[in-house]
């Protein structure tokens, strides 16, 4: 994992994980807003399913460096 991850990223793992899901949690915010206040129409849904995407791939991301994180910790 040390060489898919950036030096300095891999040494703090856990803090990138957060900012992580907190940028999801943006990103998931963004998406219920554009479809609250949108519209109905295909370019509203476009955009809310493209903020969405992003959400889903930062949990993904976030998730995955967790599991990197618990899994050094438990070999130590």
């Amino acid at each position: 994992m040390r060489l898919i991850i950036a030096p300095w990223e891999y040494r703090h793992l856990r803090a990138f994980a957060r900012m992580r899901i907190l940028g999801s949690i943006v990103a998931a915010g963004c998406s219920v807003l554009t479809l609250a206040l949108g519209g109905s129409n295909w370019k509203a849904y476009g955009w809310a399913i493209a903020f969405g995407v992003i959400a889903a791939a930062n949990l993904a991301f976030a998730g995955w460096e967790l599991s990197i994180v618990r899994s050094e910790a438990s070999q130590r």
